[in-house]
């Protein structure tokens, strides 16, 4: 791997990432905290265990709590939860240990890519880079540039992404891209569909596994996504967000990573 790549957050999508990148070459990965760095070690084990591919490189993870760690690298990656009030702060902060060569992305997934050019301060060598979750099985990466980007830095963008056996499509510096766009109305109208209906979730999720040949059902993805990380890309995106799934994140009730959503975990 050509970059030397860094990645600051410890959730699913930065350890999944860690991971991946890891079979290429040694990775920096921080986390704000001794309890974070623990959990996402773990969590990286854990990608390492589960796919062949990827046996034996956790140990590449190299887990920092430092921010000025990070200026070690030449690619480096914010990838904490889809809030402007985190991201933007945490990205101006990342400002401040980057080099004049280094590029800065962010995993957002409905954000505006412009608006967090900005926050980082380096909006020439910016770019969104929404790779999906779980990281080592999706092969998509939606590549959003703003008018800024410069052009080498979109070319070594694209090279990173293929260096990790992805596929880099660019889209529209638009709320959703592409694939949340045109998603997220679809999910929302399933949930709208069991209200109307008293329909069960399996027997709605088992309508568009076996009818549409769905991986997985509108529901189940739901819980999967996270009731509160849909309940925000809905809000990004000004779709109408049903008052079903809005209940159950005032309930804390998140889907999987709480054990209960619309299906029960537990």
């Amino acid at each position: 791997m050509q970059e030397r790549l860094a990645i600051a957050g410890s959730g699913t999508i930065a350890s999944g990432l860690a991971a991946v990148a890891a079979v290429h070459g040694e990775v920096l990965l921080w986390a704000r905290s001794q309890a974070s760095a623990e959990r996402v070690r773990g969590a990286v084990a854990k990608h390492c265990d589960k796919h062949p591919e990827l046996k034996g490189c956790a140990e590449r993870v190299r887990v920092v709590t430092q921010l000025e760690q990070l200026a070690e690298a030449t690619f480096l990656v914010e990838a904490v939860v889809e809030d402007p009030d985190h991201k933007g702060p945490l990205l101006a902060e990342l400002a401040s240990v980057t080099g004049p060569d280094e590029i800065v992305a962010t995993t957002t997934s409905s954000l505006s890519i412009s608006e967090l050019a900005r926050a980082s301060g380096h909006p020439d060598r910016f770019v969104g880079l929404h790779v999906f979750n779980p990281v080592p099985r999706m092969q998509l990466v939606e590549l959003a540039f703003g008018p800024e980007t410069r052009q080498d830095v979109r070319m070594r963008t694209r090279a990173l992404c293929e260096t990790l056996g992805k596929t880099p499509v660019e889209v529209p510096d638009t709320p959703g891209f592409v694939v949340n766009r045109l998603l997220f109305p679809y999910l929302f109208s399933a949930v709208e569909l069991l209200s109307d209906t008293g329909m069960e979730p399996a027997d709605v999720d088992r309508c568009m596994t076996l009818g549409a040949s769905m991986p997985m059902g509108p529901i189940a993805l739901l819980d999967f996504v996270g009731l509160d990380v849909a309940e925000a890309i809905g809000e990004t995106i000004g779709a109408s967000v049903p008052e079903r799934l809005r209940e159950l994140v005032r309930e804390g009730t998140l889907g999987r990573k709480t054990r209960r959503g619309f299906y029960d975990y537990s």
